[in-house]
């Protein structure tokens, strides 16, 4: 819809519309001509303006030209001839049947860029002339269509998404052109239409075309988006155009509110002069003042008379709080952010603004400024403290006169002595609850310093959890007795341990154990490992798939014990030794089995571990197992090999199942920020099983995990039990799905490759939202987007990414389609896409 159009369609006044549709509204017609039969159609339409694509054109002519220039319609694009009943090759153009006075000629600098996804500006010279001949172009001849330039409108700027507009409006009367720019209007000279300033880009570049030569009568600019012409009449009418009434009333209400408008601005301006002026002078009374010399000075806070020096914002009391120590007194360290002025400049300042406290020559804090002086001396006789203890420290200590300290503290003991200073120093502020003008939690604060001193303290890195010295040597240095006396110096509350102290009696008897312990660990280790070398180094498994020949019986734990059990036989001494098989986490409530027999030889078989008959026996003997669970394969006809049929024990739990794959699904549907991936197809080449085998498969699956061809002989995947008649009932399981998340050890994480990329995405947000994200990831727009997961296409904008089967961990192919030239078409997507408020027009109806 057009500026025009738009405007009419809120216009309520049936006068007004009628002027603007006899002024600016035009005909043409869609005719499709079929080759087969000669048949044409028409499909007639008005306009307002007519949207002219300047791509590729140098003159104004041409983008008319191209504008009504023929179409064929052949391929996929064939039109539907009624009177043939069938799609045949055909031509179609646009006509124009009637030219309205005003003629809007809209040039189409606003282009969508698919690389970018945006919309871009076409900097391009057009040309134009002040004289235009439309009857070449008008399907009725005769009759005058001699139109005259009347209005250029201008968009200065690079963007198409910000910039300035400027309007040159010729006067029909006088034949005098004039430039409306914001509420400057300019009346150019010698009644001529002058283009200058406004042709130049506010960021000129160095590939920028030169501007042609342009003849007597014609023009060039690479700024100007919409031409408005005027039908050229023989003769000028002299006499005053009488307006009507309802117009009148209009304009003068508006030019009312305009004068109160600018009488308001000057009113305002006068205030903001005169306020400027008093602050001129205030500034230059005081700043020759302001330095304090001989005479009695004070502390004024320098970001103050920042402030006050600016006169773009009020100026507010003076605050000198944030200075202040705990002892309501100037702080020494604040010395840096103050500013010292002279007694009578702060005697004006306190009296026109207002503020304190005070700070005058005796404001300086005594107490902080001693303290501040000890703290330095005992900062400079740290410095010498640390080169005597690193010289002690090269001594050898000889029989027992030495002290143990912990290794990590002689590492750090100088900064946790700085620390210690520092604390100290800054105990004063904090007293009183104060800390650079603000008040804090006495309570918070405690706590915090609590918590620095249990991780500071000096010589507790050797302290055993019964409070004495640790059996590690390594964590512990002998030290003599004038370093350890040093030391003790910065750190009197350390503990002291002589060199005769005895070590932990607790901790070596926990340490003898944890020896025998290790031993026993390694023992039972290897005596496991001996019986079950198979299971332990995971070779010759049986496999469901592939059902083995020589045994009847399989029998099932979960993959979580053996893990486990692994574990513990690669590090017996750093793990725990298992002790049972937890097979119950494999079962319903009702003592059911989970899986079916399909699901254990796919999605499942990650979750458990097949076991032969000989290593059962084993298992049994080593372990304690709470539940048997095993699968038998039955032969029934003798005859027909392919009557098979598995049996599981315990049997399947029907209702368990379908709750749990319910509960899965529902989990799957109602994600929020998940992952999935979008992968990119070049050159319409799917992806390579080698190069990315997840892709190849539904959702997380891997490429190890696609079905697999079923045994021979297998009918019910079942194990020949039917859900038959009994009453289903819900049934919790979340003892099942946390044991799931327990035992999937193997990682999930997701394999990128080239041109793929990750996106963040929920389950209840449509395809169209997700095109628009691949739109800025891909820079693809998303008309020329084909997704498809799995085989699958994706094509319902409307749809969420839960209903469309889009999971966490999805893999979603991209194909782009190759880019057309149909500015008209992207304009619509992006407005649908990223709508924007961009420039509403002038308010110039051509008057």
């Amino acid at each position: 819809m057009s500026l025009l159009e738009d405007t009419l369609s809120k216009q309520k006044n049936p006068d007004v519309r009628n002027i603007v549709q006899q002024q600016f509204c035009g005909e043409y017609a869609y005719v499709t001509v079929c080759n087969q039969c000669g048949r044409e159609s028409k499909l007639l339409s008005k306009f307002y303006e007519l949207e002219l694509n300047i791509q590729g054109h140098k003159q104004l002519t041409d983008c008319i030209s191209e504008f009504l220039k023929e179409e064929k319609l052949e391929g996929d694009n064939r039109y539907f001839c009624e009177n043939c009943q069938s799609k045949q090759n055909a031509t179609r153009k646009i006509r124009l049947l009637s030219l309205p006075c005003t003629l809007n000629l809209q040039l189409m600098r606003f282009v969508f860029d698919r690389q970018t996804g945006h919309k871009k500006k076409l900097n391009t010279y057009i040309g134009f002339s002040e004289i235009l001949d439309m009857e070449p172009y008008v399907e009725h001849k005769g009759g005058s269509y001699v139109y005259e330039l009347s209005a250029v409108l201008i968009h200065r700027g690079v963007s198409a998404y910000s910039g300035h507009y400027i309007a040159h409006v010729k006067d029909p009367q006088s034949g005098e052109w004039y430039k409306f720019n914001d509420e400057d209007i300019e009346k150019m000279e010698g009644k001529k239409l002058q283009l200058g300033i406004e042709e130049d880009l506010a960021e000129p570049s160095k590939s920028q075309t030169r501007k042609p030569k342009c003849g007597k009568g014609t023009h060039c600019s690479r700024n100007a988006y919409m031409l408005v012409y005027r039908l050229q009449t023989q003769e000028k009418p002299n006499t005053t155009v009488q307006v009507p009434a309802f117009l009148q009333e209009l304009v003068d209400r508006d030019n009312s509110k305009f004068e109160e408008w600018c009488i308001e601005m000057a009113e305002m301006r006068k205030q903001s002069v005169d306020k400027g002026k008093a602050k001129h002078e205030e500034v230059k009374e005081l700043y020759q003042r302001l330095p304090a010399g001989a005479e009695p000075y004070e502390f004024v806070s320098l970001e103050w008379l920042q402030k006050w020096l600016d006169e773009s914002t009020p100026t507010k009391p003076i605050d000198n709080h944030a200075c202040l120590c705990s002892h309501d007194k100037l702080h020494p360290d604040k010395i840096s952010i103050m500013k010292r002025i002279s007694e009578y400049a702060a005697d004006i300042f306190y009296s026109r603004y207002g503020g304190g406290p005070r700070l005058t020559v005796k404001a300086l804090c005594k107490e902080c400024v001693v303290e501040r002086c000890r703290v330095l001396r005992l900062k400079n006789q740290l410095n010498e403290d640390y080169k005597t203890v690193n010289n002690l420290l090269k001594v050898a200590v000889k029989g027992n006169d030495g002290f143990w300290v912990g290794k990590s503290s002689l590492r750090s003991w100088r900064q946790l002595a700085l620390e210690q200073l520092d604390e100290q120093d800054g105990d004063a502020e904090q007293s009183n609850g104060k800390m650079n003008g603000s008040t804090l939690n006495k309570d918070e604060s405690k706590e915090e310093r609590k918590e620095e001193e249990e991780e500071l303290n000096f010589n507790e890195d050797i302290l055993c959890p019964h409070g004495e010295l640790c059996i590690s040597e390594n964590e512990r240095r002998l030290v003599s007795k004038e370093a350890w006396s040093k030391l003790q110096q910065y750190f009197p509350k350390a503990p002291e341990f002589p060199s005769y102290k005895e070590c932990c009696s607790q901790c070596k008897i926990l340490e003898r154990e944890g020896e025998e312990n290790e031993a026993l660990h390694k023992m039972i280790a290897n005596e496991q490992k001996t019986s079950l070398p198979n299971l332990f180094q995971d070779k010759n498994r049986p496999c469901l798939s592939n059902w083995p020949e020589d045994t009847d019986v399989l029998y099932i734990v979960s993959q979580f014990f053996v893990e486990e059990w692994r574990k513990f036989v690669r590090k017996p001494t750093r793990c725990s030794p298992v002790s049972s098989v937890g097979n119950s986490a494999l079962l319903c409530p009702h003592g059911g089995l989970m899986f079916t027999f399909a699901s254990m030889t796919k999605e499942d078989s990650k979750l458990i571990a097949l076991i032969w008959p000989s290593e059962w026996q084993m298992i049994q003997k080593l372990f304690v197992v709470d539940h048997v669970i095993k699968i038998t394969r039955i032969e029934v006809g003798d005859v027909n090999p392919s009557e098979t049929q598995y049996i599981s024990e315990p049997k399947l739990c029907p209702e368990c199942r379908e709750g749990l794959l319910c509960q899965q699904q529902r989990d799957l549907r109602e994600y929020t920020q998940a992952t999935i991936y979008v992968h990119k197809v070049v050159d319409n080449k799917k992806v390579m099983k080698d190069s990315a085998p997840e892709l190849n498969v539904s959702s997380s699956e891997t490429e190890e995990d696609k079905e697999e061809a079923k045994p021979d002989g297998e009918k019910d995947p079942d194990f020949n039990q039917s859900n038959g008649g009994t009453k289903r009932q819900k049934i919790s399981h979340q003892n099942y799905i946390a044991y799931q998340k327990q035992v999937i050890r193997r990682s999930m994480r997701h394999r990128k490759v080239r041109g793929e990329k990750a996106l963040l995405v929920s389950a209840n947000q449509t395809l169209k939202e997700l095109k628009i994200q691949i739109m800025h990831a891909f820079s693809v727009a998303p008309f020329d987007q084909n997704l498809s997961i799995d085989g699958k296409i994706l094509s319902d904008d409307c749809a969420t990414l839960g209903t469309l089967g889009v999971i966490p961990e999805s893999v979603i192919l991209l194909k782009a389609d190759e880019p057309i030239a149909d500015y008209a078409a992207m304009d619509d997507v992006m407005q649908v896409c990223m709508p924007e408020e961009g420039f509403k027009g002038t308010g110039l109806l051509g008057h």
